[in-house]
């Protein structure tokens, strides 16, 4: 995508997540949390960054003496993550940002992970660049992804499926996430199976040079 359409693309999609944001928690929250545990059981290092932070789904697990900043390009979906947090009196850095333009130094946190988020992200490698940007040389980047399945007719249907799909929550179905975080120069250590063929935990690491 161009610069212009990138920015068109995701225009759109931040109003479709506005849109949907006061329901966002029935339909994430229909995922299994041990999903999330599994992500949040991984991370390292002291300083976190949390991409697409929602409405919060991860507060309950925030390692405890970390220092976790939470970004999302969402305002209302924000505004719901905020109320969370003062709620359980959580401290987290919440912060309206897009992933494709992180407003960050590099180099600047341990670990950053993401949930669901580079379905929707106009330009994924672009994204990811960015976070192989700010994550420190060793660091580590962990994602909880839907991708394109491997099953040749599944993924002929994800394709057929894919703009319905984005036209109505501004979600790709059919997205290759495992290729697009190599592509950003990330390298995948691992990549664990977690149901259906489609939805995978991806662990990699921004390379020490």
């Amino acid at each position: 995508m161009t610069a212009t359409s990138t920015d068109r693309v995701t225009d759109a999609v931040k109003r479709r997540y506005n849109r949907i944001a006061p329901f966002y928690d029935l339909v994430v929250g229909r995922a299994p949390i041990k999903w999330w545990e599994l992500l949040w059981s991984k991370v390292e290092g002291k300083k976190i960054l949390e991409v697409g932070v929602g409405t919060g789904r991860s507060f309950q697990l925030y390692p405890v003496n970390a220092e976790v900043t939470a970004i999302d390009f969402s305002p209302k979906m924000l505004s719901y993550a905020r109320a969370k947090a003062q709620k359980h009196k959580l401290k987290v850095n919440l912060l309206e940002m897009n992933v494709q333009k992180i407003d960050f130094q590099s180099n600047a946190f341990d670990t950053v992970t993401a949930s669901f988020v580079f379905c929707s992200v106009p330009d994924p490698v672009r994204g990811l660049t960015e976070v192989k940007r700010v994550c420190k040389p060793g660091g580590k980047v962990i994602l909880l992804e839907h991708v394109r399945s491997e099953n040749r007719v599944a993924a002929s249907l994800m394709d057929m499926v894919n703009p319905l799909a984005f036209w109505m929550v501004g979600d790709n179905i059919n997205r290759r996430t495992v290729e697009d975080v190599r592509a950003s120069g990330l390298t995948v250590e691992q990549v664990t199976e977690l149901a259906a063929g489609i939805f995978k935990l991806i662990e990699a690491r921004k390379p020490l040079d």
